[in-house]
């Protein structure tokens, strides 16, 4: 089976969407692709981000900020999951390759305010609930079920 690629979106593509890039380029090395990126992006990777990233031993090399026009001409998408609520609201760019899109909302952890801990609690929360989405992707059985059954069980996960 060819390696899947599968784009991530948000508004700011700096947290969440980063997250779900890093862990399924490990997760889910030789059969996915995963790329990251927003609508209104904010320029850099929070660092909160990025702390929790090294700190699961995932690549966090070559992870930027980037706008969703990159993706419009390439490369073909397999699947596009948007993240964060916004996002899934906005008209998005027409992807090449007809993807499978499915809304798998996170509360945003860069909106949390106060102290350093309650943040990297809610980076925390973000990326359990994310990782636990894509091993639930990982464990389908892709090649056997065809686009209605598997946009079913897309959607199914989102509401998880």
């Amino acid at each position: 089976m060819k390696s899947l690629n599968v784009l991530f979106l948000c508004t700011g593509n700096s947290a969440r969407s980063i997250l779900a890039e890093a862990y399924l380029n490990s997760a889910g090395r030789g059969r996915f692709t995963a790329y990251s990126a927003g609508s209104h992006p904010a320029g850099k990777v929070n660092p909160f981000a990025l702390e929790l990233i090294r700190k699961n031993k995932l690549p966090a090399d070559g992870l930027r900020s980037k706008n969703w026009q990159e993706f419009a001409g390439g490369p073909k998408l397999d699947f596009v999951f948007t993240v964060c609520d916004n996002a899934a609201g906005e008209v998005c760019p027409v992807w090449p390759g007809q993807p499978i899109t499915a809304h798998w909302g996170i509360a945003d952890p860069a909106a949390v305010q106060g102290t350093d801990e309650a943040k990297r609690k809610a980076f925390l929360r973000a990326f359990s609930e994310l990782s636990t989405r894509i091993n639930l992707l990982l464990s389908l059985p892709l090649e056997k079920l065809d686009r209605l059954v598997l946009q079913k069980k897309l959607d199914d996960i989102g509401r998880a």
